[in-house]
């Protein structure tokens, strides 16, 4: 049998074929402005080279976008090396050729450690939600606030280990020499929490998520026994519309206190948290009619929950809070970048304008 020598033909027909069976990272190649995340991206580079020997650093925003397609797909390190050097959609949509050089996995950790030291993860979701703004998708109506469990590998600890790592204290064998190892492989800022008779270990992701949109505008990142309402106020939207109104704010009853309620008074907020009974002062048929109608809004949060399980994202293979706030504000990002895909592509059935400006670099979408 002879075999002929592949040419540029065959390649752009192949790539040709899976834009037409709808791959969805041409869009997201499309309609994103990547280069305007390099300015920020590339203090991953600014330490100070001993000379020009060596292999030179490869491209941050090629980086980036590494890390948007591993949490898109869930995949580990070493699976996401694999999959860009196997599959043409990822190729394509990180503007790889054959032959052109692939990070491999050690890199690709490396860096996402580098945003996280560099505290550019929070940097680059803030650069989106702008992004989103110049689309139109700006912030409005309601604001909801939730949180959601983070899993991680469960500890076999004893009890007195457990007791010194929640006192802050490292067990004192797993400083020996000969334990480093296990010492590695221990999360010590994880912790274990109950709800609804269902025992979780891990962190939280909590959130600040817009009623109209169901786009992620803030959050913030804790140990699983971290009380819901103790970062509410961290994530609060306090600015004001056209008419100087701020938003109305959502959650469910964990969220409610006294407290809270007069915080939320004095800032102008309009409170939309459900209410709770206490023993002996069971809700009153007014309240429980208030509280299913706030639910109906509060509710659209868990679609954005849904959404991030369904990318595998309410499991992490990481260690430590550090490294849980890297993946869990990067799966945050991820999850407005999709959404914002699915947004345009909504609107534009609807026959709405895209309203980004005249100047952007952002590309039409093409094969």
């Amino acid at each position: 049998m002879k075999h002929r020598q592949p040419g540029l033909f065959d390649v752009e027909e192949r790539t040709a074929k899976l834009t037409k069976m709808g791959d969805p990272l041409v869009a997201l190649k499309a309609r994103i402005d990547w280069e305007a995340f390099r300015p920020e991206l590339n203090r991953v580079h600014e330490k100070a080279r001993k000379s020009d020997a060596g292999a030179k650093p490869i491209d941050v925003v090629l980086m980036f976008k590494i890390l948007i397609l591993q949490h898109l797909n869930n995949l580990a390190d070493d699976s996401t090396e694999y999959q860009i050097r196997d599959r043409f959609s990822f190729m394509r949509f990180l503007s790889l050729e054959l032959e052109d050089r692939v990070p491999d996995s050690k890199t690709i950790w490396a860096f996402r450690n580098s945003l996280g030291k560099l505290n550019l993860v929070t940097v680059m979701f803030a650069r989106f939600n702008a992004q989103l703004a110049e689309h139109g998708y700006v912030a409005r109506a309601g604001q909801m606030i939730d949180a959601t469990f983070i899993e991680v590998p469960k500890q076999r600890n004893s009890r007195e280990e457990n007791i010194q790592i929640k006192e802050g204290r490292v067990p004192e064998a797993w400083d020996h020499v000969d334990a480093q190892a296990k010492r590695r492989q221990k999360d010590t800022d994880a912790r274990w929490t109950k709800k609804n008779d269902q025992k979780h270990y891990g962190y939280k992701n909590h959130i600040n998520a817009d009623q109209a949109h169901k786009l992620i505008q803030n959050y913030a990142v804790t140990s699983a026994s971290v009380h819901d309402s103790q970062v509410f106020d961290e994530l609060l939207d306090q600015g004001t519309d056209a008419d100087g109104h701020k938003r109305p704010v959502y959650a469910d009853s964990a969220y409610r206190s006294k407290e809270q309620e007069q915080r939320l008074a004095n800032a102008e907020i309009a409170s939309q948290v459900c209410e709770k009974g206490t023993r002996g002062k069971p809700l009153s048929e007014d309240q429980k009619v208030s509280n299913r109608t706030k639910s109906k809004v509060r509710a659209r949060v868990e679609h954005v929950f849904g959404a991030q399980a369904a990318m595998g994202g309410h499991w992490l293979r990481s260690i430590g809070l550090q490294r849980a706030t890297i993946k869990i504000g990067l799966l945050n990002l991820v999850y407005n970048m999709k959404r914002f895909i699915q947004l345009i592509k909504r609107d534009a059935e609807d026959g709405k304008p895209d309203l980004i400006s005249p100047h952007s670099k952002i590309t039409p979408v093409m094969a």
